[in-house]
């Protein structure tokens, strides 16, 4: 065999293993980015434990070939990026608020299609992700769902009590 299809057999093992371990993948079409905004993108992407990265679409779709999931090979065309991320809504989350602090990124950058939790995911689905709050923020709605009742309950009965004094 050859160097080079060992090396692409390497990249391919490696794809694998990220799509494996990530909990979403989010497929970017980008074009005509400078290397300040992909420099922004990559450190946004990386505060927050994602990895933005650009692989060859025919080794990408190998990948998912060898993994099972045939429903990317319509997205793979173009230049693609790929967003593997720990959680389901970081990445989308993260493109969505890139272009909408940088208005010039909108025509450079748009969704194409994620895998999420083993699942596809069209462009429409993750903009829908996009807007879910992060689960931090979810949960500290939920304790602030269930507090409150118990704080107005605290407060009537304090202020009976404070009437018989």
């Amino acid at each position: 065999m050859s160097a080079n299809l060992e090396a692409k057999k390497v990249v391919v093992e490696e794809i694998k293993e990220k799509i494996g371990s990530a909990k979403s993948v989010v497929l970017v079409h980008y074009e005509r980015l400078t290397v300040k905004e992909v420099t922004d993108l990559r450190n946004s992407f990386r505060n927050a434990n994602c990895e933005y990265k650009v692989y060859k679409n025919t080794l990408v779709r190998k990948a998912f070939d060898e993994l099972g999931i045939t429903d990317f090979d319509h997205d793979l065309n173009g230049a693609t990026a790929f967003v593997f991320c720990p959680d389901e809504t970081t990445g989308c989350s993260l493109l969505a608020k890139a272009v909408k602090e940088t208005p010039v990124l909108a025509d450079k950058i748009v969704p194409k299609s994620a895998y999420v939790s083993g699942a596809y995911v069209d462009a429409d689905g993750v903009k829908k992700l996009a807007a879910i709050p992060s689960r931090e923020v979810l949960i500290a709605k939920m304790l602030g769902c269930l507090q409150s009742p118990i704080a107005n309950l605290a407060f009537v009965l304090k202020a009976i009590a404070d009437q018989k004094s």
